[in-house]
Protein backbone atom coordinates (compact mmCIF):
# COMPACT_ATOMS: atom_id res chain seq x y z
CA UNK A 1 0.00 0.00 0.00
CA UNK A 2 1.00 3.42 -0.82
CA UNK A 3 0.39 6.75 1.31
CA UNK A 4 0.06 9.57 -1.44
CA UNK A 5 -0.65 12.98 1.19
CA UNK A 6 -2.00 16.06 -1.51
CA UNK A 7 -0.83 19.09 0.08
CA UNK A 8 -3.47 21.81 1.10
CA UNK A 9 -2.21 24.02 -1.09
CA UNK A 10 -2.92 22.46 -4.09
CA UNK A 11 -7.15 22.98 -3.16
CA UNK A 12 -7.23 25.50 -5.37
CA UNK A 13 -4.90 24.56 -7.85
CA UNK A 14 -5.93 22.57 -11.28
CA UNK A 15 -3.55 19.87 -10.72
CA UNK A 16 -5.64 19.00 -7.85
CA UNK A 17 -8.08 16.85 -10.04
CA UNK A 18 -5.36 15.48 -11.84
CA UNK A 19 -3.64 13.45 -9.11
CA UNK A 20 -7.15 12.62 -7.53
CA UNK A 21 -7.65 11.16 -10.94
CA UNK A 22 -4.66 9.81 -11.60
CA UNK A 23 -5.00 8.33 -8.15
CA UNK A 24 -8.16 6.24 -8.44
CA UNK A 25 -7.48 5.34 -12.19
CA UNK A 26 -4.16 3.42 -11.49
CA UNK A 27 -3.73 3.45 -7.42
CA UNK A 28 -7.26 1.11 -6.62
CA UNK A 29 -6.19 -0.99 -4.16
CA UNK A 30 -3.18 -0.04 -3.74
CA UNK A 31 -3.11 3.42 -2.98
CA UNK A 32 -4.09 6.19 0.21
CA UNK A 33 -4.91 9.73 0.07
CA UNK A 34 -4.19 12.11 2.76
CA UNK A 35 -5.26 15.44 2.24
CA UNK A 36 -3.70 18.50 4.00
CA UNK A 37 -5.49 21.45 5.50
CA UNK A 38 -4.51 23.95 2.58
CA UNK A 39 -6.58 27.29 2.89
CA UNK A 40 -9.06 25.79 5.87
CA UNK A 41 -5.96 25.49 7.93
CA UNK A 42 -4.66 28.68 6.87
CA UNK A 43 -8.02 30.22 8.59
CA UNK A 44 -7.53 28.23 11.74
CA UNK A 45 -4.07 30.18 12.06
CA UNK A 46 -5.38 33.39 11.19
CA UNK A 47 -8.61 32.94 13.92
CA UNK A 48 -5.54 31.74 16.55
CA UNK A 49 -3.29 34.56 15.88
CA UNK A 50 -6.14 36.87 16.44
CA UNK A 51 -7.67 35.31 19.16
CA UNK A 52 -4.75 33.40 21.27
CA UNK A 53 -6.42 30.40 22.33
CA UNK A 54 -4.52 27.57 23.17
CA UNK A 55 -3.23 24.87 20.71
CA UNK A 56 -5.60 21.85 21.50
CA UNK A 57 -8.41 24.01 19.82
CA UNK A 58 -6.58 25.23 16.89
CA UNK A 59 -5.16 21.92 16.82
CA UNK A 60 -9.26 20.19 16.27
CA UNK A 61 -9.88 22.85 14.19
CA UNK A 62 -7.13 22.24 11.47
CA UNK A 63 -7.70 18.46 12.03
CA UNK A 64 -11.29 19.59 10.62
CA UNK A 65 -10.00 21.79 8.15
CA UNK A 66 -8.17 18.38 6.69
CA UNK A 67 -11.71 16.79 6.66
CA UNK A 68 -12.98 19.61 4.69
CA UNK A 69 -10.23 19.00 1.94
CA UNK A 70 -11.23 15.41 2.02
CA UNK A 71 -14.78 16.15 1.38
CA UNK A 72 -13.70 18.46 -1.56
CA UNK A 73 -11.49 15.60 -3.31
CA UNK A 74 -14.37 13.55 -2.85
CA UNK A 75 -16.64 16.06 -4.35
CA UNK A 76 -13.42 16.40 -7.35
CA UNK A 77 -13.87 12.52 -7.52
CA UNK A 78 -16.95 10.73 -6.34
CA UNK A 79 -15.41 7.18 -7.12
CA UNK A 80 -12.85 7.95 -4.13
CA UNK A 81 -14.04 5.80 -1.05
CA UNK A 82 -13.57 7.60 2.13
CA UNK A 83 -12.00 5.94 5.17
CA UNK A 84 -11.82 6.77 8.66
CA UNK A 85 -9.71 3.72 10.16
CA UNK A 86 -6.87 1.41 9.34
CA UNK A 87 -10.05 -0.99 9.30
CA UNK A 88 -11.35 0.68 6.95
CA UNK A 89 -9.13 1.57 4.89
CA UNK A 90 -7.87 -2.16 4.74
CA UNK A 91 -11.58 -3.22 3.52
CA UNK A 92 -11.31 0.06 0.71
CA UNK A 93 -8.04 -1.85 -0.62
CA UNK A 94 -9.64 -5.27 -0.84
CA UNK A 95 -12.36 -3.94 -2.96
CA UNK A 96 -9.58 -2.85 -5.26
CA UNK A 97 -10.37 0.97 -4.64
CA UNK A 98 -8.60 3.89 -3.47
CA UNK A 99 -9.13 5.29 0.16
CA UNK A 100 -9.64 9.25 1.18
CA UNK A 101 -8.67 9.27 4.92
CA UNK A 102 -10.62 11.07 6.90
CA UNK A 103 -8.76 12.32 10.06
CA UNK A 104 -10.99 12.48 12.55
CA UNK A 105 -9.09 9.69 15.29
CA UNK A 106 -6.71 12.53 15.26
CA UNK A 107 -9.51 15.14 17.74
CA UNK A 108 -7.96 15.18 20.71
CA UNK A 109 -9.92 15.88 24.50
CA UNK A 110 -6.92 16.98 26.32
CA UNK A 111 -3.72 18.65 25.46
CA UNK A 112 -1.19 16.51 23.81
CA UNK A 113 2.27 16.36 22.56
CA UNK A 114 1.20 16.17 19.11
CA UNK A 115 -1.57 18.91 19.24
CA UNK A 116 0.61 21.37 18.00
CA UNK A 117 1.44 23.30 15.33
CA UNK A 118 4.64 20.87 14.97
CA UNK A 119 2.00 18.09 13.45
CA UNK A 120 0.57 19.03 10.09
CA UNK A 121 -0.88 16.46 7.42
CA UNK A 122 2.82 15.54 6.69
CA UNK A 123 3.47 13.94 9.98
CA UNK A 124 -0.01 12.73 10.06
CA UNK A 125 0.22 10.67 7.22
CA UNK A 126 3.77 9.59 7.43
CA UNK A 127 2.18 8.23 10.88
CA UNK A 128 -0.46 6.69 9.10
CA UNK A 129 1.93 5.36 6.49
CA UNK A 130 3.33 3.52 9.38
CA UNK A 131 0.24 2.14 11.35
CA UNK A 132 -1.03 1.01 7.81
CA UNK A 133 2.70 -0.96 7.16
CA UNK A 134 2.62 0.77 3.91
CA UNK A 135 5.26 -0.07 1.09
CA UNK A 136 5.88 4.01 0.47
CA UNK A 137 5.10 7.27 1.34
CA UNK A 138 4.62 10.11 -1.45
CA UNK A 139 4.17 13.62 -0.04
CA UNK A 140 3.19 16.13 -3.00
CA UNK A 141 4.32 19.90 -2.27
CA UNK A 142 2.70 22.98 -4.51
CA UNK A 143 6.38 25.00 -3.26
CA UNK A 144 9.68 23.84 -4.60
CA UNK A 145 10.89 20.85 -3.49
CA UNK A 146 14.87 20.03 -3.69
CA UNK A 147 14.58 16.22 -3.85
CA UNK A 148 18.64 16.42 -2.83
CA UNK A 149 17.99 17.79 0.40
CA UNK A 150 17.18 15.42 3.57
CA UNK A 151 14.38 15.94 5.35
CA UNK A 152 15.86 17.69 7.96
CA UNK A 153 17.00 20.58 5.61
CA UNK A 154 13.11 20.65 4.51
CA UNK A 155 11.82 20.72 7.80
CA UNK A 156 14.47 23.83 8.56
CA UNK A 157 13.27 25.42 5.16
CA UNK A 158 9.31 24.69 5.96
CA UNK A 159 8.58 22.89 3.35
CA UNK A 160 7.82 19.80 6.18
CA UNK A 161 6.45 20.24 9.74
CA UNK A 162 8.69 20.37 12.63
CA UNK A 163 8.22 16.84 14.03
CA UNK A 164 8.39 15.08 10.59
CA UNK A 165 11.84 14.00 9.99
CA UNK A 166 12.63 12.78 13.53
CA UNK A 167 9.20 10.49 13.17
CA UNK A 168 10.76 9.73 9.56
CA UNK A 169 13.50 7.89 11.27
CA UNK A 170 11.94 4.95 12.18
CA UNK A 171 10.40 4.74 9.13
CA UNK A 172 11.12 1.47 7.66
CA UNK A 173 9.88 2.33 3.90
CA UNK A 174 10.83 5.04 1.40
CA UNK A 175 9.41 8.68 1.72
CA UNK A 176 9.52 11.09 -1.41
CA UNK A 177 9.14 14.69 -1.41
CA UNK A 178 7.81 16.13 -4.41
CA UNK A 179 6.60 18.92 -6.30
CA UNK A 180 3.11 19.17 -8.05
CA UNK A 181 4.13 18.71 -11.04
CA UNK A 182 5.77 15.43 -10.30
CA UNK A 183 2.52 13.89 -11.52
CA UNK A 184 3.72 11.88 -14.77
CA UNK A 185 6.73 10.13 -12.80
CA UNK A 186 4.28 9.19 -9.62
CA UNK A 187 2.43 7.91 -12.30
CA UNK A 188 5.42 5.87 -14.43
CA UNK A 189 6.28 4.52 -10.26
CA UNK A 190 2.53 3.09 -9.96
CA UNK A 191 2.70 1.40 -12.94
CA UNK A 192 6.26 0.29 -12.58
CA UNK A 193 8.10 2.09 -15.23
CA UNK A 194 11.58 2.36 -14.33
CA UNK A 195 12.54 6.19 -14.05
CA UNK A 196 15.58 7.79 -13.17
CA UNK A 197 15.91 10.53 -10.30
CA UNK A 198 13.22 11.58 -8.19
CA UNK A 199 10.43 9.20 -7.30
CA UNK A 200 12.57 5.89 -7.14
Amino acid sequence: MWIVKLGGSLNADPLLKQWLDLLEQIGGGRVTIVCGGGHFADEVRRAQAHWHFDDLPAHNMAVLAMAQSTYLAKGLNPRLDMAGSAAAIRRVMRSGRTALWMPMEWLRDQPHPDASWDVTADSMALDLACKLNAERLIVVKSCPVDEASGLDALAASDVLDRRFASMAREAPFPIDIVERHAIDRVRDRLLGVPHVGGVS
